[in-house]
C-alpha cells in the first residue's frame, strides 16, 4: 500500500513537470528562436537514429542553453572532426551534439531509475549512476558507427572509381569532367556523395587541391589522403593526370589484396581459440571417454 502511494504521488509529480515543461516551452520559444537561428537552412538532414531524431528538439528547448561550460576549445576541435568525418555535418552542429549528450547523460539513468522504481526491477544503484556515462557517450558512439560504415563503403567503391577517372581520362575527358561523369552515372554511395562535394565546392570558387583535400579530411582513410596527395602534387607539377590515376588504381588494387591477405591469415588465428576451447575437448571426451570408462568400471 506504502509502495502504491509512493507511485502515485510519483506519477502526480512528473505529470505536473511535463505540464509545467510544456508551458515553458511554449513561452520560450520565441526567446529562443536567436539562439536556434544557426540551425535553420536547407542542408539539415533528418538523422538516421531514432534516439537522436526523439533528442534533438528536447535539446534544443531543454539542454541547450547549458551547452556553453562544456565548449572547452579541444572538445569543440574534437567533436567538428567526429561530426566530419562521420559524414553528421547536415544532422549535427556541435552545440547539438553536445546538448544532446546532456540530455541523454541525465535522459538514461531517470529513465532506468522509474523503470526500476515502477517495476521492481532490482536494478543495482551503480548501473543506474553508470547509464549517466553510457547517456553522455550515445552520441560519440553513434558518430564513431556512422563513420566505420562510411569507411567501409570507401574502401569497397575506391578501386572501381580510381578505375573509372583513369579510363575517362585516358578517353580524352580533363580530370573534373571525369569526376562530373562519375558522380552523376555512379549509383548512391558514400564515395559518390563525396565527389560530389568536391565538385561543388570547385562550383564555389575553391582551389581543386584544397576541394580535394577537403575530400580527405572528411574521409579520413590512408587510401583516400595518399590518392589526395598523387593528385596534388600531380596538379601541382604538371603530370599526366592519367598515368596517375592508372599508377593508383594498380596501387590501391594491390593494397586491397594485401589487406584481404592480413585479415586472411588473422581471421585463421583467431579461430584457433573456439577450436581448442570447444572442438578438441569434444573430440576428446569421444574418442578417450569409452577407454577412461572402461578402464575405470572394466568391461561388461
Amino acid at each position: 500500500m506504502i509502495n502504491q502511494n509512493i507511485l502515485l504521488l510519483i506519477s502526480i509529480a512528473l505529470t505536473g513537470y511535463a505540464i509545467f515543461l510544456i508551458v515553458y516551452t511554449l513561452i520560450q520559444r520565441n526567446r529562443d528562436d536567436e539562439v536556434l537561428s544557426w540551425v535553420s537552412g536547407d542542408d539539415i538532414a533528418q538523422s538516421k537514429s531514432p534516439l537522436i531524431r526523439f533528442a534533438k528538439p528536447l535539446a534544443h528547448q531543454f539542454t541547450l542553453k547549458y551547452v556553453k561550460p562544456f565548449k572547452k576549445s579541444e572538445t569543440v576541435e574534437k567533436i567538428e572532426n567526429l561530426i566530419l568525418t562521420s559524414g553528421l555535418a547536415k544532422e549535427l552542429k556541435v552545440d547539438e551534439f553536445i546538448a544532446i549528450q546532456i540530455f541523454w547523460g541525465i535522459g538514461f539513468p531517470l529513465l532506468l531509475a522509474i523503470f526500476n522504481f515502477a517495476y521492481d526491477l532490482q536494478i543495482p544503484f551503480i548501473v543506474i549512476v553508470g547509464s549517466v556515462f553510457l547517456g553522455w557517450k550515445f552520441p560519440e558512439f553513434y558518430a564513431k558507427q556512422q563513420k566505420q560504415h562510411r569507411q567501409v563503403s570507401i574502401r569497397a567503391d575506391l578501386p572501381f572509381f580510381a578505375d573509372l577517372l583513369a579510363l575517362s581520362t585516358e578517353a580524352g575527358l580533363d580530370f573534373i569532367g571525369a569526376v562530373q561523369k562519375i558522380a552523376d552515372k555512379a549509383k548512391a554511395s558514400v564515395l559518390a556523395s563525396e565527389l560530389q562535394v568536391v565538385l561543388k565546392d570547385i562550383r564555389l570558387g575553391s582551389a581543386r587541391a584544397d576541394a580535394l583535400k577537403g575530400l580527405a579530411a572528411r574521409c579520413d582513410l590512408m587510401e583516400i589522403t595518399s590518392f589526395v596527395a598523387v593528385l596534388v602534387d600531380a596538379d601541382a607539377t604538371g603530370a599526366s593526370i592519367s598515368k596517375v590515376l592508372k599508377d593508383q588504381s594498380e596501387q590501391i588494387r594491390l593494397e586491397r589484396f594485401v589487406r584481404a591477405e592480413k585479415a586472411g591469415a588473422r581471421a585463421s588465428q583467431l579461430i584457433m581459440l573456439p577450436i581448442m576451447l570447444f572442438i578438441v575437448p569434444a573430440v576428446f571426451i569421444v574418442v578417450f571417454g569409452p577407454v577412461a570408462l572402461n578402464f575405470m568400471y572394466g568391461a561388461k
